[in-house]
Formats: structure tokens, C-alpha cells, sequence
């Protein structure tokens, strides 16, 4: 679904870019799935120095602040998911939330 929307979007102009907030054993034993399916694959730097129950709120601030258009699936008013599409709301990024879609 986000590749569709990608496609209609922005046409060549984007990356799909998997970022983790830490390596982990799913992603070291499927690396080669993960590099055909995403245009690039990121380990968050700072995300991985932090203590874990913080790294993914810091891989998503990053993940927001470097976006131009961000495509998000959020289906509740709380978690982590909804924390960064608020932040996203606050940078007056552009969103589209796929749940809105259907």
C-alpha cells in the first residue's frame, strides 16, 4: 500500500527507507529481503546508543524531522505511532494517514 501511494504521489522522486531503531536478529538473518524490499536500510545511530525503551521514540522523531511527506497508518489516539504523527502535525509536515484513505 505505500508503495501505491508512493507511486501516485510522488513518482521517482522518494525513497522508501526502512529505519531501525537498533540492529536486530530478524534484520541480520533477512538483510538480503530487507535490501530488495526498501530503496535503502538505516540503523538510527542515536536511537541504538539509548536506552531501548526510548530508542524507538527517537528513531521516530528522527524519521519525522527528515521527512518531506510522511505516509503513516494510525489507527488509535495513543502509542507511539499517534506521538510521532502529533510531532509530524507540529512541523506542519505534509501527512497522509492511509486509514483516512479507505
Amino acid at each position: 500500500m505505500v508503495r501505491t501511494v508512493r507511486k501516485e504521489t510522488c513518482g521517482d522522486n522518494s525513497f522508501l527507507t526502512c529505519v531501525l531503531p537498533y540492529t536486530t536478529a530478524e534484520y541480520r538473518n533477512n538483510i538480503e529481503k530487507y535490501e530488495a524490499y526498501y530503496d535503502s536500510v538505516e540503523i538510527c545511530e542515536s536511537a541504538e546508543r539509548a536506552h531501548f525503551k526510548k530508542s524507538i521514540e527517537i528513531r521516530n522523531k528522527e524519521m519525522v524531522e527528515r521527512a518531506n511527506l510522511i505516509i503513516c497508518y494510525v489507527t488509535e489516539n495513543s502509542g507511539g505511532a499517534y506521538k510521532a504523527l502529533k510531532y509530524a502535525t507540529g512541523l506542519e509536515k505534509k501527512i497522509i494517514n492511509l486509514i483516512e484513505t479507505q
